[in-house]
């Protein structure tokens, strides 16, 4: 097959192999047809884009955000806990359709521009939500929030669980996945979602499973996030949150399950035995005073994947607390805990927890042709000695110039290909202004 096209003099990463430099990568329809050093490039009328003090990585995969709720930005991450727990901020149920579409376009492009090409996202509106995002060009396992407690009510602390809820929200799953699972030229599937143990009865979990078991679908939820989900779910079902899991079948290799924090060595046992994913969330974790016991999890057998939560969509500053937080635990620098572990969390290993390995997060021969380019002509990356060790410590997701998803190019010089930047930023804007002030008069009234 004829390239479409090649990018030539770079340096090429991608995890478990040595970078490449100077190197090539030809793209073919939606994939990789060759990679290799530029000595081995075969000859071939393909237009060609030479990219000499660039790198190339695979798309980051994003494994856990709420594109939404980049609404917070700059406020909530000093409140101390998740927005959905917190009175006086704008919640789930106070958010319009429309606003919601406008937030979600944000939070896709800004994580294009920064070099995710996939996200595993969950909030409210999915309907809406999801074909927004994925119009930007991205690839999004997405859902709507999945639980059978008023949410109105659950930042007063009313925990009660209503099933008439459950069926509707399990209606809208339903629906999710008869509207839009592989649609986009196959880049969009729903993901099923209950939002976390505390927010949803047992019944509702064991539901959830089943669902998601019939139509072959992927699991995520939130899990051990707070000693205070610990302590409902002991008081409601006499076990720990991860026990519980295990009891309505959610806890297996299909799940991804974010955070992680507060888990005893038998519930890192259980997790890891299973199969599961962590969905790390580094930064947010360390800004709340907690951090997760990740060589513990990944000692016990989990897999370990990256996601930015409700903060920015910068993978790159993620890998890099992914890292230091790991360190931490250790209390040094550990041998098992180098870029390289941090660049696997960020790309293959999520690409695993969708099921997606030899598909997603590498660049090699049949992948797909979710690329990156990475502009390391600037100062805070120069000398360019160790790329990854550059790239995992000293980059950040500004330095991103080309982003390709699927071989259709979706980033351009720095710029969205499929969207009107000062347009989305503007709309996002005026919405979470509004969102605020209501938020406050209500509070206040």
């Amino acid at each position: 097959m004829t390239p479409d096209l090649v990018l030539t003099e770079v340096t090429l990463l991608t995890p478990g192999a040595a970078p490449v430099a100077p190197a090539f990568v030809a793209i073919g329809g939606e994939r990789i047809l060759a990679c290799g050093p530029m000595a081995a490039l075969p000859p071939s009328d393909a237009p060609v884009l030479a990219l000499p003090g660039r790198v190339v990585t695979p798309g980051l995969v994003n494994i856990h955000t709420h594109a939404v709720l980049s609404l917070m930005r700059g406020i909530a991450v000093d409140m101390g806990f998740a927005p959905a727990y917190t009175p006086g901020v704008p919640h789930g149920h106070e958010i319009a359709p429309e606003e919601a579409e406008a937030l979600a376009r944000l939070g896709a492009m800004e994580a294009l521009l920064m070099g995710s090409t996939v996200m595993v996202d969950s909030y409210v509106h999915a309907d809406l939500t999801l074909p927004a995002m994925a119009g930007l060009g991205l690839r999004v396992w997405a859902c709507g929030r999945l639980h059978d407690v008023d949410f109105s009510r659950v930042h007063l602390a009313d925990w009660r669980h209503e099933a008439a809820i459950g069926a509707h929200r399990l209606g809208e799953v339903r629906k999710l996945i008869a509207d839009f699972e592989g649609s986009h030229g196959g880049r969009v599937h729903v993901i099923v979602a209950p939002h976390a143990p505390d927010t949803c009865s047992a019944a509702l979990l064991r539901q959830a499973a089943e669902l998601a078991r019939d139509a072959g679908l992927r699991t995520t939820t939130h899990l051990s996030q707070s000693k205070l989900e610990n302590a409902q779910i002991l008081k409601r079902d006499g076990c720990t949150p991860a026990e519980l899991l295990a009891r309505t079948a959610l806890l297996d290799e299909r799940l991804i399950a974010a955070h992680c924090i507060h888990m005893t060595p038998d519930d890192m046992a259980r997790f890891g035995a299973a199969g599961a994913t962590v969905a790390h969330v580094p930064k947010g974790n360390a800004t709340g005073g907690a951090i997760a016991d990740t060589p513990a999890l990944r000692g016990a057998g989990a897999n370990i994947a990256i996601g930015t939560d409700n903060l920015t969509q910068d993978m790159a500053e993620q890998m890099r607390w992914a890292l230091a937080t790991a360190r931490i635990r250790l209390g040094g620098v550990h041998q098992d805990w180098q870029p390289e572990d941090a660049f696997a969390m960020a790309t293959v290993n999520g690409a695993r927890a969708l099921g997606q390995q030899g598909v997603l997060g590498e660049v090699a021969p049949g992948a797909q042709a979710d690329l990156v380019v990475w502009d390391f002509r600037r100062a805070h990356l120069t000398p360019l000695l160790d790329p990854l060790g550059t790239l995992v410590h000293d980059a950040n997701g500004r330095d991103v110039e080309h982003v390709w998803v699927a071989g259709r190019q979706v980033v351009r010089d720095g710029a969205p290909v499929f969207a009107d930047e000062a347009a989305v930023r503007a709309a996002a804007q005026r919405v979470s202004e509004d969102l605020w002030r209501r938020a406050r008069e209500s509070v206040a009234s």
